[in-house]
């Protein structure tokens, strides 16, 4: 069998490589040290952060795995991915905090507040995210390419060659070219998300012509025996808790010039995701719609995450099914190569320069940075090959262990009590609770439960709060430092004297403090998410 493409299809995607080449070499030029590397030197405006946060949260795997899941539940399914939309308007209050932290790395800022060797099992920790999280990308972008090109390359061929694309660049350009990259590509997702919906809306009749078709129940934001509200109310906690843990924010929201570009860039980066989300929602219904359609040769699917790939077979024309192709490979590989540079980061500041050359040269420690970012990028390769079951529940593990994660985090930020004796245990005890919940269940490891994830979170909270009680405080001279960092904006970042709502919940509101910025902006999030809300429920009721 020969791969279905045109001959623009084939234009289409190799002047999409030369481009993508060009810019990790070009930024490449600009990188003379760990700090431009890792960080961007800390500079970069607010479109480039907007660019980069929605760049880096949307990966090939979340069309993917949301489509299959609309199709086999209705429109309800949606809230996998909108499990973060409640938690959205939140991002306007924690951005700034990352960019107060003054560090390379979350598993430094855990290091602060508790200590090295829970530094060290964050870096553990985070070095297993990334391997799960890049493996569900690759697999999933590796399914939906597989499948628009009606079969004639396995995923597994997929996912080999698009972490040699995605090495070569960020080996290069490390996060300036990570970054530039999320910017171009950003446009690619925005296209993937929705240029399927034209093509193949006339062929479903539209939305009264889907609502004669399926079941009512597709057409529901929530199901009572399925996608409830319960459900719903537990994945956004497992969104807003997590988000703080994850290894790679540091870098995607901390890096702009000033508060503000951090702010802008990880609420709004991440609400244009939201709006995207519904184009991959929209394509999962049609799919469903079409497969009742004796005459749509389309057909049932034995595996419902093959729905997005075979809606490009069927509905693209030559050289939109290239312009596709590239958009799956921008929404992976912007987000692998922040992981890559993200990855080398970890290593080098958290383990290498820990343990084994304390005192080096920083070329060294860039060239260490790039090294073992490409080798544990070779574990993410290795279990998409051959653990990846589900893209979904891989998806969800991932974000479930940095929610277990994130309890000492943010716990260690809004309450000065923790300890490193209640952190390490409000990792361990949920993480024992959730995997021998799912045992008991005969589920898969990966497998995500509303209710076992509930009883596993308040087993972490109860863990933090209980064994931070019972044993000694963290001292005075570890503590002190840690929130004084907060408490002061990095100089020309923001006027001096500002104060984050959130850092000064740990310490006691300050009296006469303005938090003018963190509420109107927290209420504007608010206002934008009823309105998308609002309008998707009105849409669906007509």
């Amino acid at each position: 069998m020969s791969l279905q493409l045109h001959i623009i299809d084939w234009v289409v995607l190799i002047g999409y490589l030369v481009i993508v080449a060009a810019i990790g070499i070009i930024a490449g030029r600009y990188v003379r040290g760990t700090e431009s590397y890792f960080l961007g030197n800390r500079g970069f405006n607010r479109w480039l952060m907007i660019g980069q946060s929605f760049g880096i949260g949307t990966h090939a795997e979340m069309p993917v795995s949301l489509a299959g899941a609309v199709y086999t539940s209705g429109f309800s399914g949606i809230w996998f991915q909108w499990k973060n939309l409640f938690a959205t308007p939140f991002y306007w209050l924690i951005a700034p905090l990352f960019r107060r932290m003054r560090r390379t790395t979350i598993g430094e800022v855990v290091e602060d507040r508790y200590g090295p060797w829970m530094g060290v099992i964050y870096t553990a920790f985070a070095l297993i995210y990334f391997t799960i999280n890049m493996a569900s990308m690759l697999k999933g972008a590796g399914k939906v390419i597989s499948q628009a090109t009606g079969g004639a390359v396995s995923p597994n061929s997929i996912v080999l060659w698009m972490t040699i694309i995605f090495l070569l660049y960020s080996f290069i350009g490390g996060l300036l070219a990570s970054a530039w990259t999320d910017f171009f590509q950003g446009f690619l997702i925005i296209a993937l998300s929705f240029m399927l919906i034209p093509l193949g809306w006339g062929q479903v009749g539209g939305l009264a012509g889907m609502k004669q078709t399926l079941a009512p129940h597709f057409f529901s934001l929530a199901t009572p025996n399925g996608i409830g509200v319960w459900f719903i109310f537990l994945l956004t906690l497992n969104g807003l808790i997590g988000i703080i843990s994850q290894p790679h924010q540091l870098a995607a929201v901390g890096t702009g010039k000033d508060e503000r570009a951090c702010r802008n860039g990880m609420f709004y980066g991440n609400f244009v995701k939201r709006i995207c989300t519904i184009g991959w929602a929209l394509v999962g219904l049609m799919v469903a719609a079409l497969a009742l359609n004796p005459n749509s040769g389309f057909g049932r699917l034995d595996d419902p995450e093959d729905a997005f790939g075979l809606a490009c077979r069927h509905l693209l024309f030559p050289g939109g099914l290239g312009l596709m192709l590239a958009s799956i490979l921008a929404a992976n590989m912007s987000t692998c190569s922040a992981f890559m540079v993200d990855s080398g980061a970890l290593f080098t500041k958290n383990l290498y320069q820990r343990f084994f050359r304390r005192e080096a040269t920083d070329t060294h420690y860039l060239w260490a940075g790039r090294i073992s970012g490409l080798v544990l990028s070779l574990f993410g390769i290795l279990y998409a090959l051959f653990l990846v079951d589900r893209v979904l529940y891989s998806f969800l593990l991932t974000e479930t262990m940095a929610t277990y994660m994130g309890i000492s985090i943010f716990g260690g930020i809004l309450w000065r009590r923790a300890n490193r004796w209640g952190a390490v245990a409000s990792l361990f005890v949920p993480l024992v609770v959730n995997f021998a919940l799912m045992a008991a269940s005969g589920q898969r490891f990966d497998h995500w439960d509303p209710n076992a994830f509930a009883i596993s979170l308040v087993t972490g909270i109860a863990a933090l709060i209980v064994v931070s009680y019972a044993t000694n405080p963290e001292p005075a001279t570890t503590l002190d430092p840690f929130f004084a960092r907060f408490a002061e904006p990095v100089e020309g970042t923001a006027a001096p004297g500002t104060r984050l709502l959130l850092a000064d919940l740990a310490t006691g509101l300050k009296k006469g403090a303005s938090y003018k910025e963190d509420i109107n902006g927290f209420l504007i999030g608010w206002a934008l998410v009823v309105v998308l809300v609002g309008t998707i429920w009105l849409w669906l009721r007509t």
